[in-house]
Formats: structure tokens, sequence, C-alpha cells
């Protein structure tokens, strides 16, 4: 999973490529390089280490070019050195590559061309693309053709942007990872997301699988898929993103900001066209069988939904682990529904699954963050968050969003559309107060607490059980400290041997299960444990309690969002960048 962005046209692209590996940043932080084209020779800079730390050894703004390509690494293969940093070139230096995915063929292509004389400077997959243009640049081929050829021969999962050193032209493809070009009166963009070009267009072109593009500068599109360059019409978008939304502004990093931002992403969440949520209802109701499936936070989204599609709708639903999901195609069938939901829409565990379901005939509705994003496209119905560009690797207004959206299906499916609207647009004013700053700093002196603790529990029962793993999961990407969920009543059955004394445990407790979570959390105190209650009313075997208004069905979006607060500001003084953390990336677009 890596960040590329590429620009040509009449504006200083090492200046656009520089701003637009920042914007990126959260997609992969290993390493950092763009190449560019000036006076027909490569210029190309990469290092290991983050985009300021790069820049201010390299200096990327060494020169004015028109031309450049750039990209951001998260390693998949090779380890994290300056060799495997991108760009990638061929043996002489003409050709500069950089590849966001993975090419599961790229031992048996590397094979071919070290026998046909080719030498390897990196121990990545990437390397192999810009020997394989090389190698196709024969018999007076452009460099387009040279590009086509190269390839069809890949398999796997990639999104690639090349540039020649004697061409003024950036040659891109895509195939299962993420690419959008950004048209502009100066020049054309190339980027993984959206963010890396928005403060110059808001005009997107979103591309298909297979779609190869020749920008220089206009974009010219074909497609291979059929192994020929079929020529081909793509429709200029506009997003509705607000580029401010995509910078810190006085926020030290965006994960605060994002959580701040909850107050009005979850009411922007509601703001659906009932037409097209009685649309999903309708596909609800007729079919035989319906999967809710997810990755990670999306996934704890999908199990919150499960309880509250019981309760308010009297409707079973199932859940499934998207990565898991292709072992439960069998079931499968044309009367299967399946609901995805994914922030990016790209997931590569997602995708598999939904293609998995469409083999077999199965309706896919998703509910998904990026307009435009692969999901979207390959989904029969989509239900879009609105909740903005999300920079901060860990999922935060996303996530919310995500479980606002299905509570609303949920009320909708019971024909209560106007109560469930209502529900959610009562939240603002109690995300308000959970985000305001007597709150955070409340559990700011709780994280103080916590600091140096090797494990934290987190239990609850019902609804809030998701919540405990969503909270668990964002402590352990934030902080780095262990942390596990369980179900309140599994404590008895073999979890409760690890507490100690001082042991962190936090307790979701709701009105609805208060005497049997409570009853869970008096076990953990009667042994030593530190417990810390997440409730509508203190008790007396709570250390430390945080009020959280009591709301029903919408407990998990309240609920979640102290412990949002509590992972960051861990994170924070302990000395980690929340927005960056370790061996994380935002869109996991491989296997």
């Amino acid at each position: 999973m890596c960040g590329i962005i590429g620009y040509i046209g009449r504006r200083n692209a090492s200046q656009i490529v520089l701003e637009g590996l920042k914007h990126l940043e959260y997609r992969g932080y290993d390493s950092v390089g763009f190449a560019g084209v000036l006076n027909s020779k490569l210029v190309i800079k990469k290092d290991v280490g983050k985009v300021d730390e790069v820049h201010a050894r390299l200096n990327f703004l060494e020169y004015n070019l028109k031309l450049a390509i750039g990209h951001t690494r998260w390693a998949t293969h090779g380890r994290v050195t300056r060799t495997n940093a991108h760009p990638h070139t061929d043996c002489n230096k003409r050709i500069a590559i950089v590849h966001n995915g993975i090419i599961d063929n790229y031992e048996e292509l590397k094979k071919e061309l070290i026998s046909k004389g080719h030498k390897f400077r990196s121990g990545t997959d990437s390397e192999v693309v810009a020997h394989l243009i090389e190698e196709n640049l024969v018999d007076g081929k452009s460099f387009e053709e040279a590009c086509f050829n190269a390839f069809k021969r890949l398999e796997g999962a990639y999104a690639i942007l090349a540039i020649k050193n004697d061409e003024y032209e950036i040659v891109a493809i895509k195939k299962g990872s993420p690419l959008v070009i950004g048209v502009a009166d100066h020049g054309s963009f190339v980027a993984s997301d959206i963010p890396a070009f928005l403060n110059y267009t808001k005009k997107v072109v979103y591309l298909y699988d297979y779609d190869m593009v020749f920008l220089k500068p206009e974009p010219v599109f074909y497609n291979i898929g059929n192994g020929v360059m079929l020529k081909v019409e793509r429709p200029i978008q506009s997003v509705e993103w607000d580029a401010e939304k995509a910078r810190k502004g006085d926020f030290e990093h965006f994960m605060l900001k994002e959580i701040m931002e909850q107050v009005d992403t979850v009411q922007r969440a509601v703001a659906q066209d009932k037409r097209i949520l009685e649309k999903i209802v309708g596909e609800i109701r007729r079919a035989k069988g319906v999967f809710l499936v997810g990755c990670g936070s999306s996934y704890h989204a999908c199990l919150t939904a499960s309880y509250v599609f019981s309760k308010v709708a009297k409707e079973h639903v199932n859940v499934i682990l998207a990565s898991e999901f292709p072992n439960y195609e069998h079931f499968l069938t044309e009367k299967t529904l399946i609901i995805a939901v994914s922030q990016s829409g790209e997931t590569y565990d997602v995708l598999e699954a939904i293609r998995a379901g469409k083999k077999r005939g199965s309706k896919i509705i998703s509910i998904v963050n990026v307009m435009g994003s692969s999901l979207v496209r390959e989904s029969d119905a989509s239900l879009l968050m609105h909740a903005g560009p999300e920079i901060c690797v860990l999922s935060t207004k996303t996530y919310t969003s995500q479980i606002a959206l299905l509570n609303l299906l949920a009320y909708t499916l019971s024909d209560k559309y106007e109560e469930g609207k209502r529900r959610l647009k009562y939240l603002w004013n109690v995300i308000y107060y959970l985000t305001s700053a007597n709150t955070r700093n409340k559990i700011r002196k709780l994280a103080e607490k916590l600091l140096d603790k090797q494990h934290i529990f987190c239990i609850g029962r019902g609804l809030q059980y998701p919540t405990a793993m969503e909270a668990a999961l964002k402590i352990k990407e934030a902080s780095y400290i262990h942390a596990e969920a369980f179900a309140g009543g599994e404590l008895k059955h073999g979890t409760i041997a690890l507490i100690e004394e001082g042991t962190p445990c936090i307790v979701f407790v709701s009105e609805e299960n208060a005497k049997e979570i409570l009853s869970n959390a008096i076990e953990v105190k009667s042994r030593g444990g530190y417990v810390i209650g997440i409730s509508p009313v203190n008790s007396e075997v709570f250390d430390f309690w945080i009020k959280v208004p009591e709301c029903g069905t919408e407990n998990p979006i309240v609920q979640i969002i102290p412990i949002q607060i509590l992972a960051y500001q861990l994170a924070v003084l302990r000395g980690y960048d929340p927005d960056k953390p370790r061996n994380l990336a935002k869109s996991v677009t491989v296997k």
C-alpha cells in the first residue's frame, strides 16, 4: 500500500508533487521519492523517511519541472531501504516508474529479464515494470506501445505511473489499486487519492480496471482489458469535498481534527435521499440471506448493525469478515444480498468478497465514503457517508458515520424512518459535549494514568460488545499498548486469569445491560483490576468514570468517542504520531 502522484502541465511539477506526497503520506511513510524530466534526463531523488525529512535532505524543489511523479511507500516486497524506495528505473535510467500494489508474477518476469541481461538493483516486485517496459522498447516501438506490451503481462493488483527521459508524457495504468485523474486548465494530475491534488482542482475522472491513460498533458483514455488498446470515454465529475477538510488547520494532528468533526459528519451521514434508502430496504426484504462484510473498524460497524437490525427491525443479518467471506460463497445465490462497508471503497478483501458474491449472482449494496471508488462502481446501489476526506490512518469519523447509516437503514426497514432520523439528529449535542475541552482534559488525566500500562482490557455486552472491540483496536493502533476486547460474560471463561493488581479494564455500560456488565466489572475489581466506566451514571465499582449520556441504539456512536480521544492522547503522550501509526496504511489494497 503506497501513495502515488503525478503532474504534467504549465505549473511547477516539483512543488505540486511534493505537496501531493504530503497529502498522501497517510498511505505510506517508510520512504519517499520523486522523478522528473529535465533536459532529456531523469532527475530522481529518494530516500528512507517521511516526506519532510527526505525533502530536507534532498531538496525536491531544486528544479522547476513541468513533469514529475512521486511515491510514498509502505513496504510489502523488500526491506525499507533507499534502494527499495520508489521510483525505480530500467538499466539505462531512461524510464522511471512508481507502483502501488503487488505484482504476483514478478519472480517469473524477473528471471526472464535477468536471462536477457537486465540488471536489478532493488528487492522489490515493482522494479520489474521498468525493465519490462525497457525490454519492449525495441523495433521502433513507441513508449506508449512499450508500456502497453509490458502492462499486458502483469498479474496482480497495481496502479503504475511511468515516464521516459525524452517524452513529455505520463503513462498510467490501474488494475485493482486506486487511481484517479485530476483535470485543471493548466495541466493534469494522477494520484492514488483525491486529496493529493484537491488544492488545485475538484474535477476528477474515476478509472476502471485496465484503464490505461496517456497524460500529455490532457488525458487520453484506453482500456486494455481485452488485450488490445480500446479508446474509451471517461466522464469528468466534480467532487464535493472541501480542500480545507484535507488540511489540519489549527489542529496538531488529523486524528484530533477528525474526532472533533463528528459533530457534523454524523449529521451529514443521516442526510440521505429517502428514496434510495427505501430502495435498499426493498432489496433487504426480498433477499433470502443478508450478509454484512467489512474489515477492521468497518467490520465492527457491521457487527454493531447486526444487533440494531435484530432489536429494531427484527431482521437477522449475517456478519462476516471480508477476508473470510469467500469461504462462505457456497451459500450464496441470486437471492442473496451483500452489504459491503468500506471507507475507501478500495480495500482488497472487501472487493474480493463482493466479487465472490457477484459470481453467484448476488446483489451488492455498498456503504462507502469515496464516490467513484471501485466498490461503488461494482455495486448495484450505494450509500455515501459524506464524511469528507479522512486523512488519519485510524478510522474515527467514518466509523461513526457507518454506524449512523446502518442504524438509519434498520429504522427505515422497520417503517420508523422519521424516528431513526430524529434519534440520530439528537446526537449532535451529545457529541459536542463529548468532544469539548472539559471532556478532553478529563480523558487526558486518564491517559496519564494508563501511559505505562502494558495491557488494557475492554468489555461490553450486547451493543457494547462491538464497541469494546473497536475501543481495543483504537488503543492498539494509536498507542501500541496491547488491548483486547471481550463480551462481559466471557471473562469467567478464561480471560479473568489475566487480571492482576492494577490491570486497566474499560467497561461499556448501557441502561439495558447495566446489571450484568457491572457484575462483570465487580469480578475484575475483586481481583485488583482498575475499572474505567463508560456509562450514563457513576458506580462505586468505577475507579475512573467518563459520563456518556444514554442514547439507546445510538450508544455505539457516542460511547466510542471518549476512547478515540483516549487513544489519541495515549499516542501523543507516548511520543507517537497518531496520524501515521507504524506498519499501518489507510487503504489496504493488497492481500
